[in-house]
């Protein structure tokens, strides 16, 4: 354990996913191909939204390029990391490094928290209102509400920090989990932290727990109204709702459970850590695409678009 004169901790030891050597190779080649998956799947969904008009100009589509764009911001905070202490047995992190990686991923995971009600109330007016939908949803207010959804993820990520900086941190120094994040770094405080803890709950746990109920009761709303209505796009409109649903508890599922009772450790800490850091942003882009035939036709228009392109320059 690295000290200054002032008896401070300066860096920090991740205990990480295992502390066996074999498994370690083994686990870094498996999150290694999460991790090519999360980063192709979540940037051709961006290019394709930035390359075709047409999603481009729908803000469905609009918001699901900012939703890949964090997700694959997300997962370079802290996969990268990951894979090379799998091939490390000393797995260091600063304390300057653990405080960017707090900052980044609250920074991130709350400005997803608030865009996905920013989508959920775009099938709302999409699918209760569809003749005021683009009336509504102008290019302005989603450019609005993207502005501010990444506003709100700023403020939350600067709190989180401020919780964590004024720590006095001067016993052990090792944090159980493949990442730095605020939970951890809390119990090595030679403090009383329940006021801290309970600050965190009231931020993050709070945060998740009503944006999640926010969402459940937005969803409620829209299948009760494809219930008691009939028109020719029901079946899509019940996909889309169902990807956006499936996502919802992907991420929120975690969060809750991770932010909403700092004050005890359960052994399946990691395996939610997983989720909301590798897993969701994985499957968020076959969720979207594979349920999507929007987005399968401009997948293939850009494919199509990018071979006669390469056939051409070859010609």
């Amino acid at each position: 354990m690295k000290k200054d004169n002032d008896s401070k901790v300066t860096e920090f030891v991740l205990l990480g996913l295992s502390s066996s050597w074999e498994l370690q190779l083994f686990l870094f080649l498996i999150f290694m191909l999460f991790y090519l998956a999360i980063v192709l799947g979540n940037l051709l969904i961006v290019v394709t939204v930035r390359a075709d008009a047409c999603l481009l100009q729908s803000p469905m589509y609009y918001f699901l390029g900012h939703l890949s764009f964090i997700d694959l911001c997300l997962s370079c905070v802290t996969v990268p990391k990951m894979l090379g202490d799998f091939l490390q047995q000393g797995k260091i992190i600063s304390f300057s490094g653990c405080l960017a990686q707090i900052y980044f991923l609250h920074f991130l995971g709350a400005s997803e928290m608030f865009l996905l009600p920013v989508m959920a109330y775009d099938r709302y007016v999409a699918i209760c209102k569809p003749l005021h939908y683009l009336i509504v949803m102008n290019r302005q207010l989603c450019l609005q509400l993207a502005f501010a959804c990444w506003c709100g993820g700023f403020i939350h990520s600067i709190t989180q920090v401020a919780l964590v900086i004024q720590l006095p941190l001067c016993g052990p120094n090792e944090l159980d989990n493949f990442y730095c994040d605020v939970p951890q770094v809390i119990k090595l405080a030679c403090m009383d932290t329940y006021v801290v803890e309970a600050l965190m709950v009231s931020n993050s746990g709070l945060l998740s727990l009503i944006c999640f109920l926010v969402l459940l009761f937005s969803y409620a709303v829209i299948l009760i109204t494809l219930r008691t209505r009939f028109y020719e796009g029901q079946s899509k409109a019940l996909s889309t709702c169902a990807s956006h649903l499936t996502v919802v508890s992907l991420i929120f599922v975690p969060c809750v459970f991770i932010y909403l009772r700092p004050f005890c450790s359960f052994s399946v800490d990691k395996v939610f850590s997983i989720f909301y850091t590798v897993i969701t942003p994985m499957l968020n882009p076959l969720i979207y695409t594979l349920r999507n035939a929007d987005m399968k036709t401009a997948m293939k228009k850009l494919r199509k678009k990018h071979v006669a392109s390469f056939c051409h320059v070859k010609g």
